[in-house]
């Protein structure tokens, strides 16, 4: 009599969708398509190559057409262009996922609280243009504390829900939920970048990852004191990362490792729950901006990667700029 078949275990990917909603942080609908995550997330660096793959012309022509409607002026063409161009994408991506895209306000309004709300706004207004409610769609927006501001507008006059990306200190956390702020993203791999090239420390097992400890504070500190803001784990260089981070509410995970966990069969155990956060020694903060400035000045890694961050965004807006200025020409 022959044994039955031993059942094949299932890929981290798949065990890691029943602790954690993953997100696929790319622009490329076809890998959206391939790796059916839950949301997806978008930025101008995403963009940026995206743009550059010719199967995805016809967005980048309906675009142009729009901006030469839209702008009596090269450069507000342009503006307008680009606006078009994230919605564009984020449009075709909603095709595909059942849950909300990111879309990001351009880096440069980082210190700007009014001109960040009106791009939400615009934004927004193109996403309902094509249909689109403002339900499944994030806005994106820098987590200084000008952002924060802004996002506490969108949240509480506008409906508007938002995404804080670059987010890398405990006291960036603490005001996105004091703001009340829909989601988070705090950058585990930069932060691990950080400390690798400051210490010369090579290497760091995953549950001593700089990155991995900095999002597991967040999200025990936001569920022990029950704060509603959503923690999305993103920007990871290994596959030991996400894995230490199972629990965690989502992760937006990059192409390259949604395959490496796709193709891994091994067991995975849940790291981050709502129960053990309870457990944990920490104290409720609340922080005008003058302490939330301290506070977040004195983690110099912090400071560091949220301008890095910044201005690399801003550089990869520019090159889709002038890509786009040619077009308009």
């Amino acid at each position: 009599m022959s044994s039955p078949k031993r059942q094949k275990m299932a890929s981290l990917l798949e065990q890691l969708k029943n602790f954690s909603t993953v997100v696929a942080d790319t622009g490329d609908f076809e890998l959206i398509n391939q790796y059916r995550p839950t949301d997806a997330t978008t930025n101008p660096s995403l963009l940026l190559a995206a743009a550059k793959i010719d199967k995805y012309n016809h967005l980048i022509e309906d675009a142009i057409n729009y901006g030469k409607k839209n702008g009596s002026v090269l450069k507000e063409q342009v503006t307008s262009t680009m606006d078009k161009l994230f919605v564009n994408f984020g449009v075709e991506i909603l095709k595909i996922v059942p849950g909300r895209v990111s879309t990001e306000v351009d880096a440069r309004l980082s210190y700007d609280v009014e001109r960040q709300v009106s791009k939400a706004k615009k934004l927004i207004a193109l996403y309902e243009d094509q249909g689109i409610s403002k339900e499944r769609v994030l806005i994106k927006l820098s987590s200084t504390w000008e952002g924060i501001q802004a996002a506490r507008i969108l949240e509480t006059e506008c409906g508007i829900h938002c995404n804080l990306t670059l987010l890398f200190s405990f006291a960036q956390a603490v005001a996105c939920a004091e703001a009340g702020v829909t989601l988070i993203s705090p950058f585990v791999g930069r932060i691990l970048d950080w400390y690798k090239a400051s210490t010369g420390k090579a290497s760091y097992e995953p549950a001593e990852d700089p990155g991995v400890l900095s999002v597991k504070k967040i999200y025990n500190y936001y569920k022990k004191f029950g704060y509603k803001t959503v923690v999305m784990g993103a920007s990871f260089r290994n596959i030991g990362e996400i894995t230490e981070l199972a629990g965690v509410d989502y992760i937006t995970i990059s192409p390259k490792l949604l395959e490496e966990l796709k193709s891994t069969n091994a067991p995975l155990t849940r790291k981050l729950s709502v129960e053990s956060a309870q457990d944990s020694a920490i104290e409720k903060l609340t922080l005008s901006e003058q302490q939330f400035r301290w506070l977040h000045n004195e983690d110099r890694m912090a400071v560091e990667k949220l301008s890095d961050g910044i201005r690399n965004f801003a550089a990869d807006a520019i090159k889709l700029e002038n890509m786009l200025k040619e077009k308009l020409n």
